[in-house]
């Protein structure tokens, strides 16, 4: 099969992936065998890629928003037939026993794996995944509009819940990707007025298209208080500037599992009046299974950009770059439809 493998880390304007041919995996036990159909392109991809998060896996297949079909399973893998579609996501394994797990807290399992990361992912024809940890996905959406919910999405929904936002509250949104996209959907159909804060005028754009009250800079103030705000884009000095148009009692999520240094902040204009600062670590599988169903209940939908296999290099860059709104999706155009 062919396969992207992070040769060496490094700016993506260099070249650290390669496309290679390897054989296809063989599933273990509990593990299922999957024919990829496409998968989004992540800003975790990019980290992955670029050095940003330590190198877990030396020439480790990225990639972890895949769609594809069962086409084999491991000993003991149950759950699924040969055929069914399903989803992968970042989350890969928890040891189950840990205090964390035991609590409902597998997000936060010291032993946890991800796809991608410590594991081979989806930018490859075949990829495998622990049955466990397999997703069912809605049935009426094309494989390319799901993708980018199998992260994007869940994580956006898991930033959401940790921001705590009132019923009928307002919520901002800094930096406006493929999350964001997805969270402001999300907050709009359950009743919350988005103003979204970004350097990107084709995002701006989408976001008062998909219904968001303001669009503006991204170092701008918001029009008005806010309840609630998340931020996606990972960039540290934007953590003092949304702390501050929060309203008190406001809470700030950060979502990314990257961020830039964040500067001192002034405990009197940031942080007083009981505003809080919290960040968001992976996600639970329940996470998933609640942001699937939310999705399919509202019609959540990623505008996405595609691009073929080959062409996965230049979808990182283009992410990097901010040269498209919505999300990217990668196509195994060998693959026939799922």
């Amino acid at each position: 099969m062919r396969a992207w493998e992070v040769a060496r880390p490094g700016p993506v304007e260099g070249e650290p992936l390669r496309l290679v041919e390897k054989p296809v995996p063989v599933p273990g036990p509990g593990e299922l065998l999957v024919r990829v159909s496409a998968w989004g392109v992540c800003r975790t991809d990019l980290h992955v890629t670029e050095g940003d998060l330590p190198v877990h896996r030396p020439g480790v297949t990225p990639g972890h928003e895949v769609v594809g079909v069962v086409a084999g399973s491991g000993p003991g893998a149950r759950g699924f037939a040969p055929g069914d579609r399903l989803g992968v996501a970042w989350l890969r394994r928890t040891d189950g026993t840990c205090a964390y797990c035991v609590r409902g807290a597998e997000n936060l399992c010291p032993a946890s794996e991800y796809t991608g990361w410590d594991a081979d992912g989806g930018y490859a024809e075949y990829t495998t995944v622990p049955a466990d940890f397999a997703h069912r996905l809605p049935e009426g959406v094309d494989s390319v509009a799901l993708a980018p919910l199998l992260c994007a999405g869940i994580i956006g929904y898991r930033a959401l819940r940790r921001a705590a936002l009132p019923p009928g509250g307002r919520l901002g949104l800094y930096g406006f990707g493929g999350s964001a996209h997805l969270c402001a959907q999300l907050a709009l159909a359950e009743g919350a007025t988005v103003h979204v804060l970004t350097r990107d005028p084709a995002a701006r754009r989408l976001a008062l298209a998909l219904g968001a009250a303001s669009a503006g800079g991204a170092y701008d103030e918001p029009p008005e208080r806010l309840d609630s705000a998340i931020l996606f884009a990972p960039v540290g000095d934007l953590v003092p500037v949304a702390l501050r148009a929060l309203d008190r009692g406001g809470v700030l999520s950060v979502a990314g599992i990257h961020l830039s240094d964040v500067p001192p902040l002034r405990y009197e204009s940031d942080l007083f009046y009981e505003k809080e600062l919290r960040s968001v670590t992976s996600n639970t599988r329940e996470d998933a299974r609640a942001f699937l169903s939310l999705a399919a209940r509202h019609g959540v939908r990623a505008t996405t950009h595609v691009y073929p296999l080959s062409r996965a290099p230049e979808a990182l860059r283009d992410l990097k770059a901010g040269r498209f709104d919505g999300a990217a999706v990668l196509v195994n155009e060998s693959a026939p439809p799922a």
